[in-house]
């Protein structure tokens, strides 16, 4: 059985929105603190570790259009995994081994959890992560939290149906500037 991994770049005011994106008030935030070599070595560790990923379309777009083209054993483990992309419009993705998920967000990940063993991670992907959220189908969450309260832009956080526990894992500082935290629903 498959689980299903939130992973983040995450302000301490929850923005989320465009860590290392240019079309944003504040382009490429999260690359302003230092996370050091461990905290690069840290975010390579958790992608070589995924047996896919689920992505919403947006997030879908950037890395389709930005790991084709890189070469290195990151961008192998990307370019080859089975990707999946939550979306009502995509009909025919050009990124290799990848499926689109158009059905009903529970009923696909309930399925996709079954079919896929080990870690399935989700990147970026705010809506989609807000969904699974509310749908209560997320394992962990992995955050990476940076110094800085940006005031503006999507946060991470939205209302959901219901309360749910989690249970902190571990915490690790990287670099002077950043916070891993991990955390795992308890059930």
């Amino acid at each position: 059985m498959g689980k299903i991994v939130v992973t983040e770049f995450i302000s301490l005011d929850g923005v989320v929105e465009a860590p290392g994106g240019e079309d944003f008030k504040y382009p490429n935030w999260s690359f302003e603190f230092d996370r050091g070599p461990d905290g690069e070595q840290f975010k390579t560790d958790e992608a070589l570790a995924s047996e896919a990923l689920l992505l919403g379309r947006v997030t879908y777009d950037g890395f389709a259009s930005a790991w084709p083209h890189e070469e290195g054993e990151l961008a192998d483990k990307y370019n080859g995994m089975p990707k999946y992309v939550v979306s009502g419009t995509l009909e025919d993705p050009g990124w290799n081994n990848t499926s689109v998920l158009s059905g009903d967000l529970a009923e696909e990940v309930t399925r996709l959890k079954a079919d896929v063993g080990g870690e399935i991670s989700v990147a970026g992907s705010i809506r989609l992560v807000q969904g699974l959220l509310a749908g209560d189908l997320v394992d962990e969450i992995r955050l990476m939290w940076f110094p800085v309260i940006l005031g503006h832009g999507r946060r991470l956080w939205t209302e959901t149906p219901d309360m749910s526990a989690w249970t902190l894992t571990e915490t690790t500082r990287y670099g002077k500037d950043a916070l891993v935290t991990i955390h795992r629903r308890a059930r």
